[in-house]
């Protein structure tokens, strides 16, 4: 009996060590995005990639020098649909593609015109992306609705994280 229990405590001390050893282990930390941001465009933690939310591409960028700011054009839809590409290429450029997201946040607001939010729309642009035969996978998603984004006439932001498969 002494034998057995002596055995038991030795297995639990082992596993115990196991445990420790494996909860010390770092996740590998990698930042992208430019040097003036205050924010990263994307991180990596170990095989999953974080992506900042991202706004459509401005038709007309901001210009400090001139003392214009970025303006942003088109409804919901057409906002969506350039901001999933701007998406698509931040994953391209880390070695990724819209197939691997795994999570996606949608922040919505009503538009000026009309004052409502194009759900709608969104949806419209989302499902040229995802669902379909060359691209089958379907993230889970929240949308939300926004009061305001931080870019005048923006309708649509959209955060994403993705999974390097293996």
């Amino acid at each position: 009996m002494k034998n057995t229990q002596r055995f038991i405590s030795v297995l639990v001390v082992a596993a115990l060590a196991g445990l420790s050893i494996n909860t010390n282990a770092q996740t590998a930390v990698k930042r992208f995005g430019s040097e003036k941001s205050i924010i990263a465009s994307a991180i990596w933690a170990g095989d999953t990639l974080y992506v900042s939310g991202q706004l459509p591409a401005a038709t007309v960028p901001t210009d400090p020098a001139k003392g214009t700011k970025a303006i942003i054009e088109g409804d919901t839809k057409a906002q969506t649909i350039n901001t999933l590409n701007v998406i698509q290429n931040i994953l391209k450029e880390q070695g990724v593609g819209m197939g691997d997201i795994v999570q996606m946040r949608v922040y919505l607001v009503p538009d000026m015109i009309t004052g409502k939010l194009d759900f709608a729309g969104m949806n419209e642009a989302y499902k040229q992306f995802f669902g379909t035969k060359e691209q089958p996978n379907k993230p889970v998603r929240a949308t939300i609705q926004a009061g305001a984004l931080v870019v005048p006439n923006a309708l649509v932001e959209i955060e994403v994280v993705a999974i390097k498969s293996k």
